[in-house]
């Protein structure tokens, strides 16, 4: 991949190199000047030529790890950031120190790495998200997860050159960024590669690209375009260009480098392969880069990466509500939950709402990794990212995933299959075979005994039947599910209220336990207080005498003990919390005797009554001592239930 668009904190586009120099000083700053307009590897070999006569500084250490840092060639980085960090500690900012541990770790060099890492916090780095051994002994066994074996492949259109951020289009095929057949003998200073164009190619059965061609139209130049995205009819393309406005090149004017920056452009299908129409989204700018565009399902969020004011970090991921006739809404972070102090970008929404991006800013196993959050309806992150692990991640750079979750199918794009850096990126295609067991027990809710011969019933999101089981005489019932998929289980027996539930399964292969509760169609047969649509009870805090209120329902219980001679019942009292738990059980004991007695005073004989009072020791809320709780709350709990003697 042009690294340029990895790392989208830079976004720049070098035209203009300098002149030769004769000492070493004016060596370093012509080094210094090609470092500050990010033509990286002229200025490498300078400064390389500099440290080999003899000559060495805490900034040309820095430099030369950078020249390799953002051409993803960590174990050259780690080598210099080393010397950086060893020899010049104090003059070397806490940054430096993690991105010589993000180089060490994507070395395999672990331990290395967290040594780094506490040095970076104690030099008051905070921004990153770390995760040390200190921290969790196992957390390099944490982010390798155990899921069904995962085939990964090399597409077949991958040429010798970068081959990045692919998107699914309609009709089974994938638009790429590709330099490597790049028909303009232009190349990019940063990385002395082709610029890039945009190809689209057939995806097979098996998920294989092939029959790449150029994508027609006016959206490829004689600069950089990649990471496409489309909305679901296929007739718009979003996706990232250099700023070229009207077919001239519009430069950063806020420094002297010129600078080319990175931006969105919006494009309209005329033909199978033919796109014109090309808009700048309004905002883009000159002054920073906004890149790498995909939507929300209902298609009225743009989610990209920028470097705008506002970034936590390196880059941020944005959005923009979309709100119609070409206008948008003002560009929103999306905060720390999402976003770090390093390099966040790459973002891919799936349809069931998950957002997947890169990060190195995250603890990880080295450059960039992929990560996947979950999304409310509103779009707010739900709970922590997690790492996908290996094989989608690797030592190397893996960024620009994209998954369709429902056929379990993914495409990557990494530099892992060589020691380039980013002229080795290339995609991969993921068969994904992760698994979710859903299992659980049909119980009765008020007996908590199993109940066989339930039917219960796995659906997805829009209520579609997925499949269908009957629970077996222990109560138990399974499925096995997809990944990252929201899921409605549902319970149904005869003579029981249906029950059902909403999940959403982990992205890792696993187990998901829900149970299912299902409660009798009318009362249980020892429960009078069902049967007679009660209302509890309730007593005047420290008194026991019967309210008129409670009258009302104690005349219920007399009708039916007048009305069948042989029912009997036992009379249960309780109190609130508040005061001496012994006073509290004498209290209840009181009111429980208080019941007996208007009954008995009503006609009713003695030996057809028990009553007994159990203090706060079965309260029926949060209000125990303690627990600050109103009036109200501590009134439900002061209370007399009816229950059938057998």
């Amino acid at each position: 991949m042009n690294t340029l668009l990895r790392n989208i904190f830079i976004f720049a586009l070098i035209l203009l190199t300098s002149g030769s120099a004769i000492s070493q000083k004016k060596d370093i700053q012509k080094a210094n000047k090609k470092f500050d307009r990010y033509a990286y590897i002229d200025a490498r070999e300078i400064y390389l030529k500099v440290v080999e006569d003899g000559y060495e500084s805490a900034q040309i250490f820095q430099n030369l790890g950078d020249t390799y840092y953002f051409n993803s060639e960590y174990g050259n980085a780690a080598k210099w950031y080393l010397k950086l960090v060893n020899k010049y500690p104090d003059e070397a900012q806490p940054e430096y120190f993690y991105k010589a541990a993000q180089s060490l770790k994507s070395l395999g060099r672990y331990q290395e790495a967290d040594a780094l890492l506490q040095d970076y916090i104690a030099k008051g780095g905070t921004t990153f998200i770390v995760k040390t051994y200190n921290d969790d002994p196992e957390y390099l066994k944490s982010i390798v997860f155990d899921s069904k074996e995962i085939d990964i492949e090399k597409v077949a259109v991958n040429s010798p050159t970068s081959d990045f951020g692919p998107a699914f289009y309609m009709n089974n095929r994938i638009i790429y960024a590709s330099a490597g057949e790049n028909v303009i003998p232009k190349f990019d200073d940063w990385t002395e590669e082709p610029y890039l164009d945009l190809f689209i190619a057939d995806r097979g059965s098996d998920g294989q690209l092939r029959n790449s061609v150029r994508v027609g139209g006016d959206v490829n130049s004689e600069y950089n375009e990649s990471t496409p995205f489309f909305t679901k009819d296929g007739n718009t393309m979003f996706f990232t260009r250099n700023r070229i406005i009207e077919g001239k090149k519009d430069f950063d004017k806020s420094n002297k480098f010129k600078t080319l920056r990175l931006t969105i452009f919006k494009a309209t299908r005329a033909g199978e392969n033919t796109w014109r129409n090309i808009i700048e989204l309004p905002f883009n700018s000159e002054s920073y880069s906004v890149a790498h565009p995909t939507l929300s399902p209902d298609e009225k969020r743009l989610y990209f990466a920028s470097d705008m004011p506002g970034t936590l970090g390196m880059s941020d991921i944005w959005y923009v509500d979309i709100l119609g006739n070409d206008t948008y809404g003002p560009p929103v972070n999306m905060g720390p939950e999402i976003n770090t102090g390093g390099r966040d970008s790459f973002p891919f929404i799936s349809d069931n709402n998950n957002l997947y991006f890169a990060s190195d800013g995250r603890s990880g196993m080295g450059g960039y990794d992929v990560f996947v959050v979950s999304l409310d309806d509103s779009g707010k992150a739900v709970g922590t990212a997690q790492h996908l692990g290996p094989p989608t991640n690797s030592a190397k750079d893996d960024f620009g995933f994209i998954i369709n979750e429902k056929e379990r199918i993914a495409y990557l794009s990494s530099n892992r299959g060589g020691n380039r850096g980013s002229a080795d990126d290339d995609i991969y295609l993921l068969k994904e075979g992760c698994s979710i067991t859903v299992k659980g027990i049909v119980f009765d809710v008020d007996t908590n005994e199993p109940l066989a011969d339930a039917q219960v019933s796995l659906l997805d999101n829009f209520n579609q039947l997925v499949s269908q089981t009957t629970s077996g005489t222990d109560g138990s019932y399974k499925f096995i599910a997809g990944c990252g998929i929201q899921y409605i289980v549902r319970g149904i027996k005869e003579d029981y209220t249906p029950y059902e539930t909403s999940i959403k399964t982990p992205f890792i292969t696993g187990t998901v336990d829900v149970p299912i509760p299902l409660k009798r169609i009318g009362c249980p047969p020892n429960d009078l207080n069902c049967i007679l649509d009660l209302q509890p009870i309730y007593f005047d805090f420290d008194k026991s005498n019967i309210r008129p209120d409670a009258e009302i329902e104690l005349a219920k219980i007399l009708a039916a003990l007048k009305q069948y001679d042989q029912l009997k019942i036992n009379i249960e009292s309780h109190t609130d919390s508040r005061g001496n738990d012994n006073y509290n059980l004498a209290l209840s004991e009181r009111r429980a005797q208080s019941t007996l007695k208007w009954l008995v005073k009503k006609g009713i004989d003695k030996s057809r009554l028990t009553a007994k009072g159990f203090g706060e020791s079965r309260l029926i809320n949060k209000c125990s001592n303690g627990v600050k709780c109103t009036a109200e709350e501590h009134q439900l709990n002061r209370r007399s239930m009816f229950i059938i003697q057998d």
